[in-house]
């Protein structure tokens, strides 16, 4: 490769790995942030702590950790190998999953600290009227962000 020259390539991985983390941290760190902020149980600070974990660990560590708990040894690693035929550490997918895992307590946190403004009365006033949990979720907790920046 010459100076100057772009590999393409690393710009097309790094740009289809963006999307793909981008639209699965939406699937999966909003219900999450839903689920910590309204469905406070017993054992919810395990998950949170979970979640926050990427925030305390060195990155060298995370990934020694990924590599253990996803690598060719793991129970996790031989059932991928067995059902793809090609080991997990070091593809895009184990790529797509160190993201996703590092990227989480960035968006539910922020996320769950703006479902915690949402006005309570309202959830229970609606879940008595007989809305499902989505229809609660479209109709306050998203009018409810869109009021708040008014």
């Amino acid at each position: 490769m010459t100076p100057g020259h772009i590999d393409w390539t690393a710009v097309g991985v790094s740009v289809r790995l963006g999307l793909v983390v981008a639209v699965l941290l939406g699937i999966i760190g909003i219900p999450i942030a839903w689920w910590l902020t309204f469905r406070r149980r017993r054992w919810t600070f395990l998950l949170d702590a979970i979640v926050a974990l990427p925030l305390v660990l060195p990155p060298t560590v995370l990934g020694y950790y990924l590599l253990v708990g996803l690598g060719a040894r793991s129970p996790f690693g031989r059932a991928w190998e067995h059902w793809t035929g090609h080991p997990f550490a070091f593809t895009f997918d184990a790529l797509v999953v160190a993201s996703l895992l590092y990227s989480l307590p960035f968006v539910v946190q922020p996320i769950a600290a703006s479902f915690a403004q949402v006005d309570r009365v309202l959830l229970e006033a609606a879940a008595t009227l007989g809305a499902s949990p989505w229809r609660r979720f479209v109709r306050i907790v998203r009018s409810e962000e869109h009021t708040s920046e008014l």
